[in-house]
């Protein structure tokens, strides 16, 4: 650059620094004015972008004292001899805001006045109001001759919204301005203070020339082509303006995303006195109030305090209803902990669709919700991604009141044990499952509230599944005569793994023939779905925890959970169950029917033990499938593989004559 030129900038700067005199006080939101400014010029155009009204019910109408002020300033300012004189008198008054504030300020001033005139030029044709209007206002009945100006007009409007959108993204983030390097940091400002001067500038010129475009005589001479290179000539400029900000900016985006995801880094490895200087970096930079409650009241990080902070992090759609609705249950109920919805599209961009999942996920939920998510900065998300693992799957990490991470996984403990896992740290997850036994509450608990109630009143319960409905409706049978022996017994239908439309045809032809209970076809997935979580944590725990026999049972259940037909029969939490696929389980039930056992029984687990023992003792099982089974046992053992139960060892002695 010369040195004349650059004397001239650094004087033009000098001044337009002296304009600036932010105050706190003032408050504005400039992307939501933005966002309202961009959605009336898009409707002026032949694209118009859509846009959700709810999007801009947040707008304070206290703004627009200050809009009327400058729409003054503007037309005041229309023929006067000194266009660098009326620019800095308009900084002036937009003094009190900040940079960017400054410019949308200007903008939505602006933009009064040019929407209303395209609308009246547009309505005339079709409304008397606005063909009087018109007339009032001397707009023309035709803008055929006034295209070139408009095309002219409208690139000038582009550019501005681009570079102020560009002074957007680098305010939004001043509280990490000390993050860049000095020397950066100094260019980018001087940059914008440029920036701001000729966007100014350049809407005094805009407006002068909607009041120049009612003098329609004039459009064809001189004057009207010199104007449309004037704001051509503008539109250059503002435009080299727009690109040399731009990878200003991008070097300091650069360098606060590095620092920060450091900053990060070391944020969880020194205990503090509460969470708050763990939570401050993820949320708290551009706003004293990030969160809000499910009835959009403004809450902010002081409200966290000395609590433990569970941050459910997902994509805007949160869950599937039958899964959200379940979680909602399971984190109900205690104020120990605060449920924080994070959500995160898989995308880099929100897009509208993510937008208003999320404001109606976040009005439903009794969580907090980060308020405006979108905000989020890159390197937070990055953090989630890399150092917690998000990605489709939704993540649970738990900050303790100190503000240390007590568990990046707990979305496993909170499914399966609720408010009980409570304060969700591994090593409670641990001490849970130590203390689990295999019954059938651990694998229908929260199922459905039926279930549940039978769970909890300890009654036999017999949970089957398969995918034919001959066997089910023999099965059925069998069931009704276990009962006339006077053994209190529920049947419970529980689908199998992955069901499709079989299962959802079952599932009415049970209820409508009334074959047994069974559970809602979505609740099916979900019981499934508690089977796979079981096996998962479980095999999160280290060989110390003793819970093989869960583990093992599990397993056994999932594979079984696509073939004929099976059932596991139990009381309440009892220990005692036995759980028998097809062939056996029938065998069980008819040896159930015959067995007379000289000792009580006070459960149907037991009975049905007792008779199939007796059964086995007289002829045996018959079955000819073995496997080898060693998890829990000193030694190997040959296992009945359609009973489950050990098999006898025999000594043949053939004689090879």
């Amino acid at each position: 650059m010369p040195s004349t030129t650059r004397n001239i900038d650094d004087f033009l700067k000098r001044e337009i620094v002296l304009t600036h005199d932010p105050d706190d006080q003032q408050q504005l939101d400039p992307d939501l004015l933005l966002n309202l400014v961009e959605a009336i010029f898009s409707c002026m155009g032949e694209n118009p972008i859509d846009f959700d009204q709810e999007a801009f019910f947040d707008y304070d109408p206290s703004e627009e004292p200050i809009c009327r002020t400058i729409y003054k300033m503007l037309a005041r300012c229309i023929g006067g001899e000194d266009l660098h004189r009326s620019t800095l008198q308009l900084l002036e008054m937009l003094g009190p805001f900040r940079w960017d504030a400054k410019m949308v300020v200007a903008l939505a001033s602006f933009t009064r006045s040019y929407g209303m005139f395209w609308l009246v030029l547009q309505m005339q044709s079709e409304n008397a109001l606005s063909l009087l209007l018109a007339v009032v206002r001397r707009i023309p009945n035709t803008m055929t001759f006034m295209r070139p100006r408009f095309k002219a007009l409208n690139l000038l409007v582009e550019t501005i919204l681009r570079l102020t959108r560009l002074l957007i993204s680098y305010e939004s983030w001043s509280a990490m301005h000390e993050m860049v390097d000095d020397q950066d940091r100094e260019i980018t400002r001087s940059k914008i203070c440029l920036a701001s001067y000729w966007i100014c500038r350049s809407l005094l010129v805009c407006f002068s020339q909607i009041a120049d475009l009612r003098n329609f005589s004039l459009e064809c001479s001189d004057r009207a082509v010199v104007a449309a290179w004037g704001l051509y000539s503008l539109g250059n400029k503002l435009s080299s303006l727009c690109s040399d900000l731009g990878e200003c900016i991008d070097r300091c985006k650069q360098q606060i995303e590095r620092r920060l995801y450091e900053k990060l880094l070391h944020v969880f490895k020194e205990k503090g006195d509460d969470n708050q200087k763990a939570l401050h970096p993820f949320f708290a930079w551009q706003d004293e109030f990030p969160f809000k409650d499910c009835s959009s009241n403004k809450i902010g990080i002081l409200e966290l305090k000395s609590k433990i902070v569970l941050l459910l992090i997902t994509k805007p759609d949160l869950l599937p209803l039958d899964k959200a609705y379940f979680l909602v249950q399971q984190t109900t109920g205690a104020e120990d902990f605060v449920v924080l919805w994070v959500p995160v599209p898989s995308t880099n961009g929100w897009s509208s669709a993510a937008k208003t999942s999320f404001e109606f996920f976040s009005t439903r939920v009794p969580w907090l919700s980060v308020r405006r998510p979108w905000s989020l900065h890159p390197a937070v998300v990055s953090f989630f991604r890399q150092e917690w693992g998000f990605g489709d799957e939704p993540v649970l990490v738990v900050l303790n009141e100190d503000g240390l991470v007590s568990n990046t996984s707990a979305m496993d403990i909170v499914w399966i044990w609720g408010a009980r896992a409570f304060p969700f740290t591994s090593s409670r997850e641990r001490e849970l499952w130590e203390q689990a036994n295999w019954t059938v509450g651990l694998l229908v608990d929260g199922i459905s509230p039926l279930l549940s109630q039978w769970i909890e009143q300890g009654r036999n319960l017999c949970i089957y599944g398969g995918d034919n409905i001959d066997w089910i409706r023999k099965f059925s049978k069998k069931i009704k005569k276990i009962r006339a022996l006077g053994f209190d017994l529920e049947a419970v239908y529980v689908g199998c793994k992955n069901p499709g439309e079989s299962v959802r045809s079952m599932i009415h032809t049970i209820d409508e023939e009334d074959l047994s209970s069974s559970i809602t076809f979505s609740s099916v997935d979900f019981f499934w779905f508690r089977l796979e979580t079981l096996k998962r944590s479980i095999g999160q725990q280290d060989r110390a925890c003793r819970c093989d026999e869960i583990a093992a049972r599990v397993g056994e259940l999932l594979d079984s959970g696509s073939k004929d037909g099976w059932g596991v029969i139990g009381r309440g939490w009892s220990k005692d169950v036995v759980m028998l696929e097809q062939g056996v389980l029938e065998q069980g039930l008819e040896a159930l029917q015959m067995w007379r056992g000289n000792e009580m029984v006070t459960d149907l687990a037991g009975a049905l033990r007792a008779a199939l023992e007796a059964a086995f003792d007289v002829g045996g099982c018959r079955h000819d499938e073995v496997v080898e089974y060693e998890e829990g046992l000193a030694e190997k053992t040959k296992i009945c593989g359609s009973c489950r139960v050990p098999m006898e060892k025999f000594v043949v002695y053939k004689c090879e004559a």
